[in-house]
């Protein structure tokens, strides 16, 4: 395969933008960035205030598509996500009007505060990129994302994401308080920092089309299929865990390791691209037994497990 690297000096200015407001993160825009060049739907969670939502609407505002911004709260209806069907009295028919789903990128803020009904509205769009209303499917626009945030389960009024759910996600990443002086340069620069109505379009929604269709040829060697493999069937087979990785967690794992190889550069995965993507691919797909777990730990535990089955898996060479 031909590696396109004409679109990398394009990705990498997008890290480099999102990095002047969302400041000491690296790695969870890197995470990011990633997520979107595998065609997946991102989950982040952590506490509020370290700035979730920011990396949410920075990483739409850098490119020239369409975004929509949804507030998931307690009375929300499927209805206000997908649309709805309108009687139009001029013409005798009903006609749809569709709702916020219908963008490139939607930002779905603080997902798990909504009933398990209004959160099932985005399994399909998620799944297969269109939604069903009134008998009539609708697609959706290409490319389309859906960036989620969400409050850990122990906070008032949250209701936790069910597995079919967080399945769909290609990563769930964690914020986490940024480092000393990185929380001081927030201090000293809070006057002078960049807010996102400054983040100017770096990329077209045609620009990441093409950038995910190159991902789909980088190449996976036979053994690093064989490495994905083998740590799939550990989490099936580990005592600690009640449901390890579904089939759609190995491929999740495999297409999210050609995105990182893509972007570092290169037309082919290395064993390192699998380890380092392990833990946001899979921690949120396997399920705790309950006689190892705390009900509000699971994802520190979860996590845990995945990192001592890789120490326990020979990495191929």
């Amino acid at each position: 395969m031909t590696k396109s690297v004409e679109l990398e000096p394009g990705i990498r200015r997008l890290q480099s933008a999102i990095e002047t407001v969302v400041r000491g993160k690296p790695e969870a825009v890197r995470l990011a960035l990633v997520c979107l060049l595998a065609d997946g739907h991102l989950l982040i969670e952590d506490v509020p205030g370290v700035g979730k939502t920011t990396l949410a609407h920075s990483l739409a505002r850098v490119f020239d598509c369409t975004f929509r911004r949804i507030q998931f709260t307690s009375d929300l209806l499927p209805s206000d996500i997908l649309g709805v069907s309108v009687f139009n009295q001029t013409d005798q028919t009903f006609g749809f009007r569709k709702g916020p789903i219908f963008a490139h990128i939607v930002l779905a803020d603080e997902i798990n505060r909504t009933t398990p009904k209004t959160q099932s509205a985005l399994l399909e769009a998620m799944s297969e990129g269109r939604v069903s209303v009134d008998n009539h499917t609708h697609l959706l626009p290409r490319p389309f994302m859906v960036v989620a945030t969400q409050n850990p389960i122990e906070h008032h009024g949250t209701y936790p994401l069910p597995e079919s759910q967080l399945d769909r996600f290609l990563m769930r990443i964690k914020m986490g308080y940024p480092e000393n002086d990185a929380e001081k340069e927030i201090l000293r620069r809070q006057n002078r920092m960049p807010d996102l109505e400054h983040l100017q379009p770096i990329m077209r929604a045609d620009d990441i089309l093409g950038a995910q269709s190159s991902v789909s040829g980088v190449r996976v060697d036979e053994s690093l299929l064989d490495y994905i493999m083998a740590i799939v069937e550990a989490t099936r087979q580990s005592e600690f865990l009640l449901i390890g990785a579904s089939p759609r967690g190995s491929l999740a794992l495999r297409r999210a390791a050609q995105a990182l190889a893509y972007y570092e550069g290169r037309d082919y995965c290395i064993p390192d691209d699998i380890k380092r993507l392990v833990l946001p691919v899979l921690a949120h797909r396997v399920i705790v037994s309950s006689k190892y777990s705390s009900p509000y730990k699971r994802s520190e535990e979860a996590e845990a497990i995945l990192a001592e089955i890789l120490r326990s898996i020979e990495v191929p060479l």
